[in-house]
């Protein structure tokens, strides 16, 4: 019989039942392990008289909740009791006692630490049957903030330089108001309940999925993700992990998806904090599909071009996912004039057998395209062959290029001279007065170091129908953000993975764009493609900087929290961008779309791990 006697009352009759003394064994509180920091005071360190309440067992342990909590929202009242036997011999409600060691456990030296008690002895019940209530985050809880993730990152998460700090090492006092690791530190080991959540990002491949719950969230984007912005990445999405019970959560959950209320443990694991459900998540409302063809209608002249730019994450002739990328250019880009690919592999896709060229994957494309097309849509391409020796980065053997299709109808290279792989194209004057390159298509200085294990930039000067001098693309992949830590993780702050080279591949390709406009202040660039790094971010900073270029979505007015073309961690965010020069930037035709058809779906149905984007230029010039 659950008794309704206050829980501390039967506490201290129990312990002095087993002949201690009631003011020693709680000597020290759950609250007083955890303190209120990162790291316990107490850590290394035995302890007597630890009494809990135990709300969840787990495969490997339990958590308990002190039964004589403070008024502190900076320390939790809940903790972790690591080991294999503990929990065998106890329910869900016991109120025990016990005795332990403090331990700080982290699996890696970038994560968190997470306070536990090991080697548990002396376990008393104490009682049983008694009652265990969740808190209900934002309710019984503050609100999870939503812009900073720690007073360590001095206001910016993405501020230079990267790991200036370890909250190891300076174990700051916790700001639950204000900061979001703070916040889910000072919930760690509780129960908590998450009200009416929704999906963010979809199931990864250990179904671990990133929700909000009822509570305020920032950069709401229209298919009801998160958006991350300036300064901030939002701390207030938390992840869903295995269920506790043994059962699975969906893999099929995506971006919108509306969930049932859900109740788990809060905990740090894998880099991030996590709330472990008492039973698996469960889709109550799947989102609907707001994916629309682009509405951009291009003229098939100069006046009125079209430019799109698709990632298209590691195509080879053989690629499962080639005919939907196909269907993709046709249906959902509404077939550009002009396409700026990236990630196209050679055609032996990553066996690594010498083959650099990837006519026969490209054509296999475009012959996809015409078919899909009812015969329509004739693509030519254009690439440069790589060299040999994996010299580009991506996957080995690969060899990933960047390359365009273009309609031959509406246009063709201006003075075409292919380049090859090591050659690099200059920007000069004609012999007509009109700004050329030295190779067309050809690389930006392919040997500068800062191209090392990378892609180099793809140039082209175009003609288009009606056109009265060239227009230039660039098309673009910088490094990308491997070797980067957490945003949840103990380097603060977080490592942007190769950001020092991204901003090296920013300054050589602005300086180059700059050559362009500086011999034709009036001329019309499009630089885009995978940059790899997000437009408030120093790379892109300087990028636009040295180039003189503008960002298309300032330009077209996208709203802040519709931009973005891929999903990472809990956010919705824009790797892929497209800048114009400022004669396109002042141009009142010039529009642009971003079609969020990959980042919305489930993994299932995802075809790329981009989304493309399409573009409205009129490039006729003047004479």
């Amino acid at each position: 019989m659950r008794s309704t006697t206050p829980v501390t009352h039967w506490v201290t009759l129990a312990l002095a039942g087993l002949g201690l003394h009631p003011l020693l064994a709680t000597a020290v509180t759950i609250a007083e392990i955890n303190g209120n920091k990162f790291l316990s005071s107490y850590a290394g360190k035995s302890v007597t008289g630890v009494t809990g309440l135990v709300t969840a067992k787990g495969p490997n342990g339990i958590w308990i909740r002190s039964t004589t909590p403070d008024d502190d929202p900076a320390t939790s009242e809940s903790i972790y009791v690591f080991s294999n036997t503990v929990g065998s011999n106890l329910t869900v409600g016991d109120i025990i006692f016990l005795n332990g060691k403090v331990t700080e456990y982290r699996s890696t030296a970038t994560y968190i630490y997470l306070t536990e008690i090991t080697s548990p002895s002396s376990v008393k019940v104490i009682s049983s049957g008694n009652t265990v209530t969740p808190l209900v985050i934002g309710k019984d809880t503050l609100p999870p903030p939503t812009d900073d993730f720690s007073s360590l990152d001095g206001g910016d998460i993405y501020a230079l330089p990267n790991g200036a700090a370890n909250i190891s090492t300076v174990n700051p006092v916790l700001d639950p108001t204000k900061y979001g690791l703070d916040f889910w530190e000072s919930l760690c080991g509780e129960l908590v309940t998450v009200t009416n959540p929704t999906v963010v990002v979809r199931a990864n491949s250990y179904r671990d999925t990133w929700v909000v719950g009822n509570w305020a969230a920032t950069g709401r984007n229209d298919n009801n993700g998160i958006t991350m912005s300036d300064k901030d990445s939002n701390p207030e999405a938390i992840i869903i992990g295995t269920p506790l019970d043994g059962t699975k959560n969906p893999t099929s959950s995506k971006m919108g998806d509306q969930a049932e209320t859900i109740t788990g443990i809060v905990t740090y694991t894998f880099g991030f904090y996590y709330i472990l459900p008492l039973t698996a998540l469960k889709i109550t409302s799947p989102s609907a599909a707001k994916s629309t063809p682009s509405t951009l209608q291009s003229s098939s002249n100069c006046k009125a071009l079209t430019v799109g730019d698709y990632n298209v994450e590691n195509l080879a002739p053989n690629s499962s996912h080639l005919p939907k990328i196909a269907s993709h250019i046709v249906n959902y880009l509404s077939s550009p004039d002009l396409v700026l690919l990236q990630e196209v592999q050679d055609n032996s896709g990553a066996t690594d057998d010498g083959t650099v060229d990837a006519n026969i994957t490209l054509s296999t494309l475009t012959a996809s395209i015409l078919s899909i097309s009812g015969g329509k849509t004739n693509y030519s391409y254009v690439e440069v062959v790589a060299s040999s020796g994996n010299l580009d980065g991506g996957a080995p053997g690969g060899n990933i290029r960047q390359a365009y299709l273009y309609k031959p109808d509406v246009l063709s290279l201006w003075k075409p001279n292919q380049g090859s792989a090591s050659d690099n194209t200059s920007v000069v004057l004609g012999q007509d007065g009109k700004v050329e390159l030295t190779f067309n298509p050809g690389r930006i200085d392919p040997g500068n170091e800062a191209w090392a294990a990378s892609r180099k930039p793809l140039v082209a000067a175009w003609r288009a129908k009606g056109g009265k001098k060239p227009f230039f693309t660039v098309n673009v992949h910088f490094s990308s953000k491997g070797g980067g830590t957490s945003l949840q993780g103990d380097v603060r702050p977080p490592v942007n993975g190769a950001v020092g080279k991204r901003e090296l591949q920013a300054e050589v390709t602005g300086k180059f764009i700059a050559e362009i406009l500086k011999l034709d202040p009036s001329a019309a660039v499009v630089a885009a493609g995978d940059f790899n790094e997000f437009a408030f971010v120093q790379p892109m900073k300087t990028f636009a900087n040295v180039s003189g270029m503008k960002d298309l979505d300032e330009v077209a007015g996208i709203p802040p929290a519709e931009r973005y073309t891929y999903t990472y961690d809990m956010n919705a965010q824009e790797l892929d961008h497209m800048y114009v020069s400022p004669s396109l930037a002042s141009s009142r035709k010039t529009k642009y779309e971003h079609l969020h058809i990959n980042s919305w779906a489930n993994s299932a149905d995802m075809v790329s791990d981009h989304d493309p984007s399409v573009a409205l230029v009129n490039v006729c010039g003047c004479a």
